[in-house]
């Protein structure tokens, strides 16, 4: 089985072009199931119930978020009634939505949990705390599990992906932007990546306006951000898997808008 892991989306012109493209690319490279991370799709500022609606429809099997989850009201709705929209799980009870799904991959049943970092991030509730009550609480109700770890620093994922490493099979994170080179098979079995990148325009900052960027820096002021201009790039990570539900491979993609797959 193979299983096509998508960085952060930026903005709606790259939901455009997974409209278009992301079936064809599921074809192609024979994809049994998407997941992408979409707390951006909406010019940057959040994800909306629509937005989410047309990535579903577009060929996404599983929506996750991070901290930028709150960015559109509409989202609420969604959030509480599509268990293929995730909230990091470890928000407080009280928020919307749920951090964690079982749905379809293929023919196996996959428990996707979606998860926020400590460090330089809200203070939200111990995540590795978090996943270990959700791994109790689902016990033998899927056959594999995933985890995106939607935080900022490296090592707290590399930290969280050893914790778990060999328990979830499939293990990446997310929120940066910047695709790292350390995609493989953890010790134990379970395939890791520490950043997928982003799926968006190139000509700018982490798929941002950089006059804005450059700007909020050197002011310190409040500056709205907008989407780049520029050809987009898909970034993100297939993870193969055996019939045992091992992972077997992971590599690393980098697809640019000139549709021709380059791995790396």
């Amino acid at each position: 089985m193979k299983l096509l892991a998508l960085g952060d989306i930026v903005g709606l012109r790259t939901v455009d072009y997974l409209e278009r493209e992301l079936w064809p690319l599921r074809r192609r490279l024979g994809i049994d199931c998407v997941i992408a991370n979409g707390e951006n799709a909406s010019e940057i500022h959040g994800l909306s119930g629509e937005e989410a609606h047309r990535l579903l429809d577009a060929g996404v099997d599983l929506l996750t978020t991070g901290n930028h989850v709150w960015g559109r009201r509409d989202l609420i709705p969604l959030l509480e009634e599509e268990s293929r929209v995730l909230r990091p799980a470890n928000y407080p009870p009280a928020a919307p939505g749920s951090g964690w799904s079982i749905i379809s991959a293929g023919s196996w049943r996959m428990l996707a949990i979606n998860i926020m970092g400590n460090v330089f991030m809200d203070n939200l509730a111990d995540p590795f705390e978090t996943v270990e009550k959700i791994l109790s609480r689902t016990e033998g109700s899927y056959d594999f599990a995933l985890l995106d770890i939607h935080a900022e620093a490296t090592a707290e994922k590399l930290a969280l992906a050893r914790a778990f490493d060999g328990r979830i099979a499939v293990i990446f994170g997310t929120h940066t932007h910047v695709q790292t080179a350390d995609e493989g098979i953890l010790p134990r079995g379970s395939g890791y990546i520490t950043d997928l990148g982003m799926c968006g325009p190139t000509d700018g900052i982490l798929g941002t306006d950089a006059d804005a960027v450059i700007t909020r820096f050197r002011t310190h002021m409040p500056h709205r951000f907008q989407p780049a201009e520029g050809p987009l790039v898909l970034c993100g990570a297939i993870f193969t898997l055996n019939q045992q539900l091992q992972v077997s491979a992971v590599e690393r993609i980098n697809l640019p808008e000139s549709g021709k797959i380059s791995p790396k």
